[in-house]
């Protein structure tokens, strides 16, 4: 006899998020909207955001002892609906409306690997991240064709921001942390410092990479997450030592990794590691280059995606068709096939 129901358990990198929601069976495989708002990618750091509408009555339940209480909940002038992401780690786990009390749930958290739980079936809000985003990278998943909503006058403007041709600005949504970051120096291009961080090809432009990593998952509340590389010493106002500047909340993932988010609206911010002193990563989803997203007038992309086999595991289906969209976007663009990160 088929099961009339089924239970998926959630939780964050941290596990202080760890609930369970019943679904009904025929309301699988959950549809999910992949966002590219910039309203989602101001409060998540990433290029865009996966979310599942729950069905009507279904919330989460919480096992304890994870509660309510250790969520942040995010609301600003135009929500719709509470954003809430986890005190300790950042991760995003699904927003609550404040119309009817439904829930959405960001797929990215869900514990078990997607077969047959969830289903892509929309690009929305495109228009909002100018040059496409992650969306020019991939049309289909699994054969089938995503649809793609936008509104003839959105709610959301870009809020790209122009500054001088030498400076990039990084804001978070509600404004707690914001720095610019400056183009290579000269003095950086001349010392051994800039080797393997700036390709011969292009010395004014920074690397960056999609990241399909499982951590990145789970603190980020996202399938996938977009990096930049970039000395300290070219942040203003620079990062301290524990990358804290305005906002920030840190989150140790691992011994040798340090990661920081705003503690008022969510969004990752910084990713720094013992191996590479003097370097973060800089999360894209917070970048606000007037082209676009991909901020290709500041970064070099690597054609190759970072942690693939995570990717493939956890979601096949979308990271076969996310690898194969950046092989072709990048090659229209002419960005690096490969590049190797250096290490100490």
């Amino acid at each position: 006899m088929a099961l009339d129901s089924k239970t998926l358990t959630a939780a964050c990198h941290c596990q202080s998020i760890h609930f369970a929601i019943t679904i009904p069976a025929d309301a699988l495989p959950l549809k999910v909207h992949i966002c590219h708002c910039s309203i989602c990618r101001y409060t998540h750091g990433t290029p865009c955001i996966f979310h599942a509408p729950l069905p009507a009555g279904v919330a989460p339940q919480f096992i304890a002892p994870s509660s309510m209480d250790k969520l942040t909940l995010y609301n600003h002038a135009e929500s719709q609906a509470a954003r809430h992401f986890c005190s300790t780690c950042g991760c995003h786990m699904g927003d609550r409306s404040h119309d009817d009390g439904s829930w959405v749930i960001s797929t990215a958290v869900v514990t078990e690997p997607n077969q047959g739980l969830w289903e892509m079936r929309t690009h929305a809000f495109t228009t909002s991240s100018l040059d496409g985003g992650l969306s020019a990278m991939f049309s289909h998943v699994d054969g089938r064709q995503l649809d793609v909503f936008n509104l003839e006058a959105s709610l959301d403007a870009s809020k790209a921001i122009r500054t001088e041709a030498e400076e990039l600005r990084a804001e978070c949504h509600c404004g707690g942390v914001s720095f610019s970051i400056s183009r290579p120096r000269k003095e950086f291009l001349d010392s051994p410092a800039s080797e393997g961080w700036v390709l011969p090809r292009d010395t004014s432009k920074w690397l960056a990479l999609l990241d399909l990593c499982d951590d990145c998952r789970l603190v980020d509340g996202s399938n996938v997450i977009a990096w930049m590389f970039v000395p300290v010493d070219h942040i203003s106002p620079s990062p301290a030592v524990d990358s804290i500047i305005g906002s920030l909340k840190s989150y140790k993932s691992s011994e040798e990794v340090l990661r920081t988010f705003c503690g008022t609206c969510g969004a990752t911010v910084f990713y720094s590691c013992t191996d590479r002193p003097g370097i973060v990563d800089v999360a894209v989803g917070i970048l606000r280059a007037p082209e676009g997203v991909m901020a290709e007038n500041w970064a070099l992309w690597r054609r190759r995606i970072s942690s693939q086999d995570d990717g493939l595991k956890y979601d096949p289906d979308f990271s076969r068709a996310l690898i194969e969209g950046l092989k072709v976007w990048g090659s229209k663009k002419g960005m690096p096939e490969d590049f190797v990160l250096p290490r100490v």
